[in-house]
């Protein structure tokens, strides 16, 4: 976090004393920082806002300030507008008032209806798998797979950009861990070949869609170097599924490889518009999981009127009819719109479409002067990003119009030169 006066500070400075003082100072200091700075100030009110209607095209939003008024939806990861779908939002209702609002238990004990079963087959076939099972979170998910498969001994090779969940579900395991390069199959080849022969535990991790870049993962590319390694492939496609691919299936369909990633995990709260997370593969691998995935066995299952309308949500993507094609005019369209302006999106080629500024003040400005002319945009910084790579992610809705598209480029367009952003 960089400040607007000569006392600069950072998160890490916040982060603890190493046992040198009460815990809770930290807390404190952080507080007194937000209370007396004012780019901290600006920094709280873009993250202070509240949402006073459901996930659309539009949305009313509440300010830090209290302030009220609309904003075009570009922060939402209900990428197609799934949340407030009739034949999706009928079935939760029907589920509520037939299994309740919650299940009161966990999957292996009285917390698994048949509802939760039905979605569990449904998700396995639209990857080509033999089983599936549900996580209530999507951090869980990745959290609970990666510390139940892997441990001590055992090595992980991770994107550099792979999400948070990853890398704490490979620190809780215990194992080794690598990371390459983003995208660099060179390094991560150089890494593969630097084990040696008796470390035969050996997975490689990635993002399918990253999620602060929009940019895929070379599936095709890592599938070969898993194979002539000996290492198996887990992908995280939350941000692929339903998207990406000719069908939507998802980054594996986009490569080519689909049934040749060990572990397809995935998350159902974001283009499903629901919550939880899940994981597709072997029926042995599957049943393991739910003995041993801690984030499983010990936590509350899905409610069952969630359920419901993910089963609705599969429906629509086993027959790719969830809105895909119009999500894609749209994607096309902003991305088009905003590189002509000469903003730097990055190599996004998904929903996500990052809008790099590189300068934090400017970047805080930018977004709350967006917001207050009614278009709603996620920031991002430290520690998602590097710094000097802080950048706007605009998430990109089937449901936006022709006009939403029109006025967030002519507000681009106005602020970017009143910033400085672009010429």
């Amino acid at each position: 976090m960089i400040q607007d006066d000569k006392k600069r500070k950072v998160f890490e400075d916040f982060a603890g004393a190493g046992g040198r003082a009460d815990i809770f100072t930290k807390a404190l200091e952080l507080d007194s920082y937000f209370r007396e700075h004012k780019y901290p100030q600006d920094y709280g009110r873009a993250l202070g806002v509240s949402m006073l209607g459901p996930a659309s095209r539009s949305t009313d939003i509440a300010e830090a300030d209290g302030r009220r008024h609309e904003a075009i939806m570009l922060g939402s990861n209900s990428y197609l507008n799934l949340t407030t779908h009739p034949a999706v939002t009928a079935a939760s209702k029907a589920a509520c008032d037939k299994y309740g609002y919650g299940t009161g238990a966990v999957s292996l004990y009285a917390g698994a209806s048949d509802l939760h079963k039905e979605l569990e087959r449904r998700i396995a076939e639209f990857h080509g798998a033999e089983d599936a099972i549900l996580f209530p979170c999507g951090y869980s998910s990745n959290v609970g797979i990666i510390s139940a498969l892997c441990g001590p001994g055992d090595v992980v090779l991770n994107d550099a950009a792979n999400h948070a969940s990853v890398f704490d579900g490979c620190r809780l395991s215990g194992a080794e861990i690598k990371v390459y390069l983003h995208n660099n199959m060179k390094h991560l080849e150089k890494l593969l070949r630097s084990l040696p022969e008796d470390r035969k535990g050996r997975l490689i991790i990635t993002d399918g869609v990253f999620s602060m870049a929009g940019d895929l993962a070379p599936l095709d590319e890592i599938v070969k170097l898993a194979g002539r390694y000996g290492a198996r492939l887990m992908v995280d496609d939350a941000h692929g599924l339903g998207i990406v691919g000719p069908t939507g299936r998802g980054t594996a369909e986009k490569f080519g490889v689909t049934g040749k990633v060990d572990l397809c995990a995935g998350v159902l709260s974001k283009s499903p518009g629901g919550l939880g997370g899940y994981c597709a593969g072997t029926a042995a691998v599957v049943r393991y999981l739910r003995f041993y995935a801690r984030t499983y066995f010990f936590s509350t299952s899905l409610p069952a009127p969630v359920v419901a309308g993910l089963i609705e949500v599969f429906k629509l993507f086993k027959e790719d009819k969830a809105g895909r094609a119009g999500l894609w005019l749209n994607i096309e369209a902003l991305l088009g719109g905003l590189k002509a302006l000469g903003f730097d999106t990055g190599r996004t080629q998904s929903a996500i479409i990052p809008v790099i500024i590189g300068d934090e003040l400017k970047l805080v400005a930018f977004c709350n002067d967006l917001r207050d002319n009614g278009i709603y945009t996620n920031i991002v910084t430290y520690p998602a990003v590097r710094r000097k790579d802080c950048r706007l992610r605009l998430c990109v809705m089937n449901s936006l119009t022709a006009e939403d598209i029109s006025r967030v480029l002519a507000v681009f367009a106005e602020l970017g030169r009143k910033h400085k952003l672009i010429a």
